[in-house]
């Protein structure tokens, strides 16, 4: 087993002990490899090492790699960066889930978009939970209205939240915004009546603190990072 298969692995293993810790099904959590600056070439290891879906950050990157096929044998790709309306075409209809809608702005673009090219497109919500002023999102009291707005968008189908929290200084120092993020998860599925069956995906947590956040009701955890080590 290659190094990276060897990561792939144990992040899994430590996914599905702190799932077991609270009682919840490890099957229930998926590991999201963030390919972010990974070559083609490391993309089709980790996808035989066993990683199931790939989140990619830039534009350019995803087109790039989806012209290399570099996630054949993925079963999803999504992209999980700051789009720019302007870029929302070369990302609407070629992954499975856009995780960063962070405006109504961006949002009406995407289902725009998609309408264009008949199609509909999966999204998520980014929460930015702890109100930082040098990230985008919707604040928490703005998400529910967004995810109304949402469901009256024909290009459009809402399938949960994301949120990015600051980097914790202790360990566990993220489990508040992991448990604010999942109260809005669960107040949108009571609330969101006709598509509830569809809002399935509580996308937290990355290389430091996944575990704090599946122990928190994360469904996608993104981890980067802890598989292909740090960032050059």
């Amino acid at each position: 087993m290659s190094g990276l298969a060897e990561r792939i692995a144990a992040t899994k293993a430590a996914i599905a002990a702190a799932a077991r810790e609270v009682g919840r099904d490890p099957g229930s959590i998926t590991l999201e490899a963030a390919t972010k600056t990974q070559s083609a070439e490391t993309v089709r290891a980790a996808i035989q090492g066993g990683v199931t879906v790939c989140g990619e950050n830039r534009v350019q990157e995803l087109t790039e790699k989806l012209d290399a096929f570099a996630y054949d044998g993925a079963k999803e790709v999504h992209f999980i960066g700051h789009l720019q309306t302007n870029k929302v075409k070369q990302v609407v209809g070629r992954v499975d889930l856009i995780e960063s809608i962070d405006s109504l702005h961006l949002l009406q673009a995407v289902s725009d978009c998609a309408v264009r090219l008949d199609r509909v497109q999966d999204i998520l919500l980014e929460v930015n939970i702890a109100g930082e002023t040098s990230k985008s999102g919707f604040s928490p009291s703005e998400v529910l209205f967004g995810a109304e707005k949402a469901l009256k968008m024909p290009g459009v189908r809402l399938r949960g939240v994301m949120c990015i929290p600051p980097a914790a200084q202790d360990v566990g120092g993220n489990r508040k915004f992991f448990q604010k993020t999942y109260q809005i998860y669960v107040d949108i599925i009571s609330k969101m009546v006709d598509n509830r069956k569809d809002v399935d995906c509580l996308s937290m947590g990355m290389s430091r603190d996944f575990a704090d956040a599946v122990r928190e009701g994360a469904t996608l955890v993104r981890v980067g990072t802890g598989l292909f080590g740090p960032r050059g």
